[in-house]
């Protein structure tokens, strides 16, 4: 049985997703932030990922769409030489 408060528990887990924002931010997020609900700040974070990899995808679809023009020939070299 655990002896934690809910306000320990909340505190908790305010810490855990407020550093799982920073990982997603890259840096720490601003003072006011602490005023958001744990709830909140993992919307924030999801939303944040979320971007991310749509950023990340798209750049992808782009990256393949630039190579349809070297030649046909060089486009394994190429892809190569670029994302290792």
């Amino acid at each position: 049985m655990s002896t934690e408060t809910p306000e320990q528990r909340e505190r908790r887990e305010r810490l855990s997703q407020r550093e799982r924002l920073s990982q997603e931010l890259r840096d720490e997020p601003p003072p006011s932030f602490d005023q958001l609900t744990p709830a909140q700040l993992a919307a924030l974070a999801d939303a944040l990922e979320r971007e991310r990899e749509g950023r990340a995808a798209g750049l992808s679809e782009a990256a393949e769409e630039a190579l349809k023009l070297v030649p046909a020939l060089a486009r394994g070299p190429v892809r190569r030489i670029l994302f290792r």
